[in-house]
């Protein structure tokens, strides 16, 4: 919980962690842009920086001279970073280090795993039963991810709900608690190395098998590089796609229009994906000034933490007309929200196909949903921003 001093000038001091961003960015971020471009924040250590017009973000995520990747979190006090490759590697050592997880995410290595993630989630609305009331995302959207990733990795997916718990605590406790991030990361070490040595004895078709196999320059990975890469898959492989499946659902459960146009029109599904993803992009990363440079006016000062807001980028009246409608039919939709330049998330395959698959199951069986009468939906803090919870009711037949 965020029990710092509430923000009363968003232009000058900014905190993604205040409970008013949490509810609702979009207001603070359309306040600020005609007067504000680049918004500043002396809450964090050496200065914070908002930028939030598309073309901005989109330049600080191609620049590599000024700004680093070796903090993808904004924090109030900078801590040792740990890293977890390729998304914390810069040049020259991202390259090699992204392009050894090319492969495994590759359209045609997606498209094998469609067959199981509809399966899973057909199990997952069987064990739902005849309940006309669930919570959709703990129940749903957050385990179709979750099981998916346990096959990719070779993993067994009984160990689920201690990946959720590490997602929790890295995500949600750790936004404020830094030595909780240290605990879970040392939990997860400690996890991985024993994979990792009984892929050694025993190699399999998994990802952690071939990350043993596979040479940056002549040399074998290191165990600290493969450890870091399996973290962040872990991590940031699961609790985005849920998130985004988390909000779709939540979206349509909001707006009975659109609910009856996609049951209606299932063939438009894909540009729909395309719009929830920019609508309710779900990550924010981070960068570090290690070079003084100029934006849109403002100086962004060496050492200085910049809050590179994908989601900001994506509700940018400059770059999408009616940025702040959700449009399931926008044809033109060049949205940020797998971020932007050499870090472009590798996973877009993958994420894409586990959200159409996991709404047309969940279309087939609940054309007509809703939520509960009085329901609180809550949307995680931080680094990835999605709705924890969406109680929903069903109907068996479209009633509402």
């Amino acid at each position: 919980m965020n029990d710092s001093k509430p923000v009363h000038d968003w232009s000058i001091d900014f905190d993604h962690l205040d409970p008013q961003w949490t509810s609702n960015p979009y207001a603070i971020w359309d306040a600020l842009r005609p007067t504000c471009p680049v918004a500043t924040s002396q809450r964090f250590e050496d200065g914070a920086y908002l930028p939030l017009s598309y073309n901005d973000i989109y330049a600080i995520a191609y620049d590599t001279e000024h700004f680093s990747s070796r903090r993808i979190i904004v924090r109030e006090q900078k801590v040792p970073i740990v890293g977890v490759p390729p998304i914390t590697s810069d040049p020259p050592e991202h390259t090699p280090a992204r392009r050894i997880l090319l492969p495994p995410f590759a359209p045609r290595e997606v498209q094998k795993l469609e067959p199981l993630t509809r399966d899973v989630c057909v199990s997952l609305l069987e064990a739902v039963g005849d309940r006309n009331e669930f919570d959709a995302a703990v129940e749903y959207a957050q385990s179709v991810p979750v099981h998916i990733m346990c096959q990719i990795m070779g993993l067994d997916v009984a160990d689920a709900e201690t990946f959720r718990d590490w997602i929790y605590r890295t995500n949600v406790e750790g936004v404020r608690n830094t030595q909780a991030n240290i605990i879970v990361r040392h939990e997860m070490n400690e996890y991985f190395l024993e994979q990792i040595n009984q892929r050694r004895a025993h190699p399999g078709a998994d990802l952690i098998s071939y990350l043993l196999t596979v040479e940056i320059e002549g040399q074998p990975l290191t165990e600290r590089h493969i450890l870091g890469t399996l973290v962040l898959l872990i991590i940031a492989g699961i609790d985005t796609t849920w998130s985004s499946i988390g909000a779709s659902i939540w979206h349509l459960a909001t707006h009975p229009d659109d609910l009856r146009r996609l049951v209606a029109e299932p063939e438009l599904l894909p540009t729909a994906v395309e719009e929830f993803l920019r609508a309710y992009a779900p990550v924010t990363m981070a960068r570090e000034v290690v070079k003084e440079t100029t934006l849109s006016g403002c100086p962004f000062k060496e050492g200085g933490q910049v809050l590179l807001s994908y989601p900001a980028a994506n509700r940018d009246p400059a770059k999408f007309p009616d940025a702040e409608k959700v449009l399931i039919d926008r044809a033109h939709n060049p949205h940020a929200a797998f971020g932007l330049g050499r870090h472009r998330c590798l996973g877009s395959n993958l994420a894409r196909m586990e959200m159409i698959v996991a709404l047309e199951e969940w279309l087939k069986r609940y054309p007509s949903f809703q939520l509960q009468e009085g329901a609180v939906v809550t949307w995680s803090e931080g680094t990835v921003r999605g709705p924890r919870t969406v109680p929903v009711k069903v109907y068996r037949q479209q009633t509402c």
